[in-house]
């Protein structure tokens, strides 16, 4: 049986995850720390107080059931947490929040007998689990952001440069290599929208009680109903919320944890298609992404440029889509006003899928950042199959010359057949032109054809296309969100 060995560092003889360790930042890491859930806890509980005492909350005798001073001492250790004793104090009652209670209650002796009071578990966990997707959707509106304001720039710089384009990752009709950045920009631009709508709609649970009928505040309100409605109204407030749920069961719909995990799914999405262009980019030898000078592509290969930051990108957004499915079924699975089921998964999927998401998006805007373009390879490439998507242009010359468009059209039918078995078959460069200009009925030269490959005639509205859409769409979006911007992405490995 294995054993510890004596002296082993702690941190290397159990299991830590890699999206803390190897990729999500430290910003996103707090967000969803013992920290930061305990001191929203206690912020709840202050905000619970404060709104019980404004509303007049009395006690047997008549009497303020809340005081100044109590509040005051709650607030005095709002940020202080002593989790040994809380700690120590779960293992007696195998309870988390009222664990909590007992150890705040200890540092605020004035105030022990008003910490939650009315309220149900779910007050403080709920609650404190909408706000910590709150600010974890803010922190990934600032990534998207910088990565769509790096995609604009990216956009702008390349737009006029004609790349061959790709149907069924066959050669097609031109683009810019501009023009496909904007592919990447116009699906993140979705996902905004979508996180836009979710963020605008986040909602506390509020003080709904442990069925969320709000009998507990009833009886403490002394059947005042106007005031367990304004007891929501002025939670949320002070939490920094619009609102809370207008109804709810113990627990606030588990439908929102399905709505906000399919926003990150959505993005999770949008880098893998990104990823997967730049890998076959890369193998192109078109477009790679950033190499540092030191890296090692392969321990055994020491010539290769693995484009390993978009491959981990594709593998952490695999994670992040199939993870959406956790929510849905946890929301699906809750039996009436509440069951238990939802805990320990709600505890992983959506941490998790914040953590990984978190570590794309910094991925994905490091890649964009750095990204290298070999404009000479993109052109080179582009010239060796120009000639078959000119023929439509040398055609139609052709009949304006006077000849039979049927007939023009079984003629270059037949040339490219020929020049494609010369390219395919023999391994020869693409004499299409030669066999074009050699053919009687088209009255043109090989100069007179050779003059007609310039693939800026071949892009369509590529480049107004980029100008636009930066201009018109993007743009707009970034002066909104100009205090997000700035951001630079660390990978540490």
């Amino acid at each position: 049986m294995w054993r510890k060995q004596k002296g082993v560092n702690m941190s290397t003889d159990k299991y830590v995850s890699p999206l803390s360790e190897r990729y999500a930042s430290r910003e996103m890491q707090f967000i969803f720390s013992p920290d930061m859930k305990f001191r929203t806890w206690r912020k709840l509980w202050i905000a619970l107080a404060e709104t019980e005492k404004e509303l007049g909350l009395k006690d047997a005798d008549g009497n303020p059931r809340i005081t100044d001073e109590q509040i005051a001492e709650l607030k005095a250790h709002a940020e202080d947490i002593n989790y040994e004793v809380a700690k120590a104090r779960e293992k007696e009652v195998r309870h988390d929040v009222m664990s909590h209670v007992y150890a705040y209650g200890q540092q605020c002796p004035k105030a022990a007998g008003i910490i939650h009071l009315g309220a149900t578990s779910c007050y403080v966990g709920d609650n404190t689990d909408v706000i910590i997707m709150t600010e974890a959707l803010k922190l990934v509106k600032k990534k998207v952001v910088n990565v769509l304001k790096e995609l604009a720039d990216f956009a702008m710089k390349y737009k006029d440069l004609p790349t061959l384009a790709f149907t069924h990752f066959q050669p097609a009709q031109p683009t810019t290599v501009g023009k496909r950045a904007t592919l990447w920009m116009q699906e993140l631009l979705m996902d905004l929208e979508d996180l836009d709508y979710v963020l605008s709609n986040m909602k506390l649970l509020g003080s709904k009680g442990t069925t969320g009928t709000q009998a507990s505040f009833l009886e403490l309100f002394d059947g005042d109903e106007s005031k367990c409605k304004e007891a929501d109204k002025r939670i949320a407030e002070k939490m920094g919320f619009e609102s809370c749920f207008p109804v709810s069961g113990q627990t606030y719909s588990r439908k929102l944890d399905t709505r906000v995990c399919n926003v990150l799914a959505g993005i999770a999405a949008t880098a893998h298609k990104f990823s997967n262009d730049i890998r076959l980019l890369q193998h192109l030898k078109e477009i790679e992404e950033p190499f540092e000078k030191g890296q090692i592509g392969s321990s055994a290969m020491a010539y290769k440029r693995n484009p390993m930051r978009s491959e981990r990108i594709a593998s952490l957004s695999r994670y992040v889509m199939i993870d959406a499915l956790n929510p849905a079924i946890t929301s699906a699975c809750q039996w009436f006003e509440r069951t238990l089921d939802d805990s320990a998964n709600k505890r992983l999927s959506v941490a998790e899928g914040f953590l990984a998401v978190d570590g794309i998006l910094d991925l994905f805007l490091n890649v964009v950042d750095g990204l290298v373009v070999y404009d000479k390879v993109i052109t080179k490439r582009l010239m060796s199959e120009l000639p078959f998507m000119a023929t439509e242009n040398i055609m139609m010359d052709a009949v304006k010359a006077g000849g039979n468009r049927q007939e023009l059209h079984e003629k270059i039918r037949e040339l490219s057949m020929e020049a494609g078995k010369n390219v395919k078959e023999r391994g020869l460069d693409n004499n299409l032109l030669e066999l074009i200009a050699a053919e009687e009925a088209f009255p043109m030269t090989l100069e007179e054809l050779q003059e007609t490959m310039e693939p800026a005639k071949y892009v369509g509205r590529a480049p107004s296309q980029v100008k636009e859409f930066v201009e018109e769409v993007i743009q707009p979006i970034l002066t909104e969100n100009k205090e997000l911007l700035g951001l630079k992405a660390e990978i540490t490995c």
